[in-house]
């Protein structure tokens, strides 16, 4: 443990210090403000992203990419990610992200979703670095708050320029650089090269954190040990187990990383729907908790079962019925049938920004 204490520290955008050195990554469609808050009270988490959010709405008032930048002051420090292809757009948008109160602005340079690429934004950034640094260089001569960018290893398999594009995003003054080891032709397939960020690591100054494929504590440990980068980026793994971040911690401390019961577990879906019904309407509420209950309850028993229970639960009564029978089944032994003879119908894969572009 004395190694991992030594080697695994507290890192600073700038002067503010992310601590424990883990963030949740963004994932549209999934980290909105009650995402968040949930696995912030679950603890271990050092930086909390918005979803991504567009700028295009952003700039003409759309109502919801207002709301996507709400956040809660307990959530501190908080960043707000925007991605588009138009730098005047852009350096509005994050004029805006300072005005709500952000503590850092994130220029997401990463998604592969088509009708995200095809406007110029996301990982069509990475294709040509001249709109990259007009857009950077303008949002770094509008905000005062620290600008970071997201990027990946490229944008064809055959042009990894991961290494060019973190040069140039420190050039244009970004103060962190998250690299998702992927390519915009990969997707989510295959895994995440955490060689770049080694590599990136080593050319540039400002702290760099690596993403991709981290679900268990040992490969987030793995991650830093293998590249000597600052930060970890969970997605999907935190969708998993909404207690990794606190795990990983306990484990950086050289304590035993914290075991949810079956309890836990419950209280952690009985909560995330609370906060839902609090913050939106009722049935995008029960639409959100049937995509993302399934996600908490992988690797349970008849947990694919109780997914399909959830799915067919049409409101808020018949959700918090189902809940209640599932765990009373399995926590005392016997073997859950759920809807007996109905397909069963397995948990959707979420892959960050595709989530929300194809919802």
């Amino acid at each position: 443990m004395a190694f991992l204490m030594n080697e695994i520290a507290p890192f600073r955008i700038r002067d503010i210090e992310i601590n424990p050195p883990l963030v949740l990554s963004p994932m549209a469609g999934v980290t909105d403000i009650s995402f968040r808050r949930l696995l912030k009270q679950r603890g271990g988490i050092g930086l909390t992203v918005s979803e991504f959010i567009s700028v295009e709405g952003l700039t003409r008032n759309n109502p919801k990419s207002k709301r996507q930048m709400r956040f809660y002051e307990n959530e501190r420090p908080f960043a707000v990610q925007i991605f588009g292809g138009q730098p005047e757009r852009m350096r509005m948008a994050a004029e805006m992200a300072q005005e709500v109160g952000a503590d850092i602005l994130d220029v997401n340079c990463g998604c592969p979703a088509p009708k995200v690429v095809k406007h110029g934004g996301g990982s069509a950034l990475l294709k040509d670095h001249q709109p990259l640094e007009e857009i950077l260089k303008a949002i770094k001569k509008t905000i005062t708050i620290p600008m970071t960018v997201k990027i990946r290893a490229g944008y064809y398999d055959h042009t990894i320029n991961a290494i060019e594009t973190a040069k140039l995003a420190e050039a244009c003054g970004a103060e962190h650089i998250a690299l998702h080891g992927r390519t915009r032709e990969q997707g989510y397939r295959g895994l995440a090269n955490w060689d770049l960020v080694k590599q990136i690591k080593e050319i540039v100054r400002v702290p760099v954190s690596g993403s991709g494929d981290v679900a268990t504590i040992d490969q987030a440990l793995a991650r830093f040990r293998e590249t000597g980068c600052d930060g970890v980026l969970i997605g999907r793994g935190a969708m998993a187990n909404p207690w990794i971040f606190r795990q990983i911690e306990d484990t950086i401390h050289g304590r035993e990383p914290f075991k949810p019961t079956l309890d836990d577990k419950r209280s952690v879906l009985l909560e995330y729907f609370e906060m839902l019904r609090q913050d939106m309407p009722e049935i995008a509420a029960i639409g959100r908790m049937k995509q993302l209950a399934g996600q908490f309850t992988r690797g349970l028993q008849g947990g694919a079962l109780f997914r399909t229970a959830i799915y067919h639960s049409h409101s808020v009564e018949e959700i918090l019925n189902r809940i209640s029978e599932y765990f009373e089944t399995i926590g005392t032994g016997r073997q859950y049938f759920g809807e007996a003879g109905k397909p069963v119908i397995e948990a959707p894969s979420l892959d960050s920004c595709e989530a929300a572009i194809a919802s």
